[in-house]
């Protein structure tokens, strides 16, 4: 993925404006949502072929990062996710550092051991999970 490429902001608008809060700071502010800590995932869009950009919140596991694909407990995965399972190669800004990563969905019994984790983090993921048939995946981020 290249590193000077502009990613396109989702158009929703408290992500657009958080987005562009945490990159025109260098990473100083809009960093966490409801206390939660976020990042700035880059990614390409499947179809589009385009650089696109969202807030995610975000937990650890070890050096690697961890996203939910929740989509506020739709029926639905979120878009982004979509476009990670077609090209997991992405790019990271956490905090006031940018670095390249690769996405990988966590398989069943990995995301039993940190799910837990996850919903002491945001309380709504297990509202979310259980609102809806879908299980909904945990990715892990792993810097390159």
């Amino acid at each position: 993925m290249a590193e000077e490429a502009e990613a396109e902001v989702s158009p929703t608008g408290w992500v657009a404006r958080q987005a562009e809060l945490y990159e025109s700071s260098g990473g100083t502010k809009g960093t966490t949502q409801l206390g939660v800590p976020c990042l700035l995932l880059d990614y390409v869009g499947r179809r589009s072929g385009v650089l696109r950009r969202t807030v995610l919140m975000y937990g650890r596991d070890g050096e690697d990062y961890l996203i939910v694909a929740s989509n506020g407990g739709s029926d639905r995965p979120p878009l982004w996710y979509l476009n990670l399972q077609a090209d997991p190669e992405v790019r990271l800004r956490v905090g006031t550092e940018r670095f390249a990563a690769v996405a990988a969905t966590l398989p069943a019994e990995e995301k039993a051991r940190v799910w837990p984790g996850l919903v002491e983090l945001f309380p709504r993921y297990a509202q979310y999970q259980a609102g809806t048939a879908r299980d909904i995946p945990v990715v892990r981020l792993t810097r390159h």
